[in-house]
């Protein structure tokens, strides 16, 4: 969301749409049930029980108190684009104060079932209030949403070519910081000092030449790294005695809105431990801090270029926006077919989609198809950068915005329903 948000409000403001970002805070409670909000529209299991009063009074006490904060902030002239669940209680606060209010919700999923239909009752009374709501996919609007006219907006994320984790990178650049980091062994034989605020968990170095596969992304059960090494150990590494696998997320200190991360992390690492000796020194745990973005998305980068193969192996996703960067830096491609990923890649033109995610033995088969494909993944990866550059760059996402825009300023309003 950060990395979406930087770029796009900069992009307003180049193209003459006065825009600012604000964050908003909260306590550790509001963020866990924030957080179940945010696996239940996914679809996911709650294991905590219903959403009940408990959870609604501590919802609209936080985004009451939200709201007044961002009132001294915005005008009566303004426009407020809300997202996801964690902002969407401020709505009907806002447009009490004349606030001409829409929102953006990044998650979802299009198969229904008890659980999200819970949820979006449970959000209901906050929904009359926006007078556009964008969707990373249509399918993920709730049916009353659908049934109004002009409401709905498919919003799909993109990317910033320009950013520094999208930029082309040379080869030696792309070695240089992975050495920095101390995942690649230093030139010179000594040890690395590493000076890229991150912190790497391997017994052995990334040999420079090596066989590398991917994934970026948050210490989420829904992202399934887990899966991703259980998956590699049992059905990659046996045949290509010569690959390697990177996990790579964010620090969970760094992010206070996601509370399951450091308890993710940890029982990856402890994973990491129990694998074979001959295994584990093939396997290398990244973290990367979050308190220095550009270094951050610098090392992202790279450690993109340096793949490949990009796997993005979730068990749920809204909208995969590492498969959108793998995309642009022609990446071969191996990822679920859930969410917004098929969105994004047509199974056997930009990469290869595995219907089932808990099917590990598919996962593996297609990530050593295309290891030993180098022709396959070159076409794949043209295909994917050429699809990126027609769909899901950040002027295309931009123009979907003034479309927004557009609806509420030509008066176009909703009737709430009771």
């Amino acid at each position: 969301m950060a990395e979406l948000l930087d770029s796009s409000v900069r992009l307003h403001n180049d193209s003459g749409i006065r825009a600012r970002w604000l964050v908003l805070n909260g306590e550790a409670e509001f963020f866990t049930v924030t957080k179940r909000l945010h696996h239940r529209l996914h679809g996911g299991v709650d294991e905590v029980g219903s959403l009940g009063e408990v959870e609604r009074k501590l919802y609209e006490t936080t985004t009451r108190r939200q709201a007044e904060e961002v009132a001294n902030w915005v005008g009566v002239d303004d426009i407020c684009v809300l997202h996801d669940p964690q902002t969407l209680g401020l709505a009907p606060h806002l447009a009490a104060r004349g606030l001409r209010v829409a929102w953006r919700c990044h998650i979802g999923t299009s198969v229904a079932s008890g659980i999200v239909d819970e949820t979006w009752q449970f959000l209901r009374p906050y929904l009359r209030t926006p007078e556009v709501c964008g969707f990373s996919v249509a399918e993920y609007a709730p049916p009353q949403l659908r049934q109004e006219d002009g409401k709905v907006l498919v919003l799909r994320p993109s990317i910033d070519p320009a950013s520094r984790k999208n930029r082309p990178l040379a080869a030696p650049a792309v070695h240089e910081l992975l050495r920095a980091i101390g995942l690649e062994p230093p030139t010179d034989g000594r040890p690395t000092r590493n000076t890229r605020g991150a912190r790497v968990l391997q017994d052995d170095h990334l040999p420079p030449d090596a066989p590398m596969v991917i994934q970026v992304s948050r210490w989420d059960p829904l992202k399934d790294m887990a899966g991703v090494l259980e998956g590699f150990a049992t059905y990659v590494a046996p045949v290509r005695a010569d690959a390697h696998l990177v996990l790579a997320g964010p620090d969970p200190a760094d992010i206070p809105d996601d509370p399951e991360g450091a308890q993710i992390l940890h029982r990856l690492r402890e994973a990491w431990q129990g694998l074979p000796p001959s295994t584990r020194r093939r396997v290398h745990v990244v973290t990367l801090s979050l308190t220095d973005t550009d270094t951050n998305a610098q090392v992202v980068n790279a450690l993109q270029q340096r793949a490949d193969v990009v796997l993005q192996k979730s068990l749920r996703e809204g909208f995969g926006l590492t498969v959108t960067e793998a995309m642009w830096k022609g990446k071969a491609i191996v990822a679920s077919a859930v969410g917004g990923i098929p969105a994004q890649i047509r199974d056997g033109i930009e990469g290869l989609l595995i219907r089932n995610p808990h099917d590990f033995q598919t996962f593996g088969r297609a990530v050593v198809q295309l290891l030993e494909d180098p022709a396959l993944r070159n076409k794949m990866g043209e295909a994917a950068r050429r699809r990126c550059a027609s769909q899901f760059l950040i002027d295309r996402e931009f123009l979907d915005y003034c479309t927004l825009y557009r609806r509420i300023l030509s008066g176009h309003r909703i009737m709430e329903q009771p």
